[in-house]
């Protein structure tokens, strides 16, 4: 492993925009916040702007926000 790897390496922090998202701490992946699966930045596609969430799938994703609606 050399130093670049060792510096992208762990969980990253980021903040999720509409369309995008920004990178506060580098790393190499998120974790989805329904079911704790690490999601490398490369496959992160699915997030919550509003609750500024992570998530595996399109489907967790629809699953966390019907969770949310019928709690509120």
């Amino acid at each position: 492993m050399n130093r670049i790897d060792k510096m992208s390496g762990g969980a990253a922090e980021l903040v999720y925009g509409d369309g995008e998202f920004h990178v506060v701490r580098h790393g190499s992946f998120v974790t989805c916040a329904v079911t704790g699966a690490q999601i490398t930045l490369d496959e992160l596609r699915y997030w919550s702007v509003d609750r500024q969430e992570a998530y595996a799938s399109a489907e967790i994703s629809l699953k966390r926000h019907i969770e949310l609606q019928s709690s509120s």
